[in-house]
């Protein structure tokens, strides 16, 4: 087993590919696989699987593949999926709204603890079941509930004066939505950014590419 520090972050970014993947296989009704099948399923190289694989302890026996729900369930705990850590949503514009609603946060290893907006006029409507809250009430909230993740969605301008607060209030993790980049000033938060206009843009690059190809 790799040492922690020695693992690649392209291997670490593959395990949710991974996870998904088995467990739709899993959903399909099958319990084992080869690494050589998985591989023709995720459109990687059998040794490229083994190798990923063999910095978090292997799993697999030779000759008999891998038991899919034992290799889901030790990738999920790679992942921290099992630990249910408690994480705020601050914004709730459009985008929030669909976060708070649509995602299964505890099927990521996250529970949606509460939702805060600085605009009044959504102070007290109900989004997934929970209660807008103002910013104002933030800082009691975490000292109290003690969350460890945020999801910024929110403006970049107004980011880095939020960032700073939460940090200061000992969050420790973002999904940042924001496109302010929290990890120049805060060098040891989780920081997971997530720009949906990079992703659309390499959609065009390769439909452009494509079209060019003809």
């Amino acid at each position: 087993m790799a040492r922690k520090e020695d693992i690649s972050s392209s291997v670490i970014k593959r395990l949710p590919r991974y996870y998904r993947f088995i467990g739709e296989l899993i959903n399909q009704g099958k319990t084992r696989i080869s690494s050589a099948d998985l591989a023709a399923q995720m459109s990687l190289t059998a040794s490229q699987i083994r190798q990923d694989l063999n910095c978090f302890g292997g799993f697999g026996q030779p000759g008999c593949g891998y038991s899919l729900p034992e290799l889901h369930s030790e990738i999920g705990h790679i992942l921290g999926l099992d630990c249910h850590r408690k994480a705020i949503l601050i914004g709730a514009g459009n985008l929030g709204r669909a976060i708070a609603i649509h995602m299964k946060f505890e099927n990521f290893g996250m529970e949606l603890r509460g939702i805060f907006d600085a605009d009044e006029n959504k102070t007290g409507l109900t989004v997934a079941g929970m209660r807008i809250l103002p910013m104002t009430d933030i800082e009691d909230f975490i000292c109290r509930e003690r969350p460890e993740a945020a999801i910024l969605c929110i403006p970049k301008e107004s980011a880095a004066e939020c960032a700073d607060m939460l940090v200061g209030c000992g969050i420790k993790a973002f999904w940042n939505f924001s496109h302010y980049d929290l990890a120049a000033k805060h060098k040891d938060i989780v920081v997971e950014n997530v720009h949906l206009g990079d992703s659309l843009m390499l959609l065009s690059y390769g439909l452009t590419n494509s079209e060019n190809d003809f």
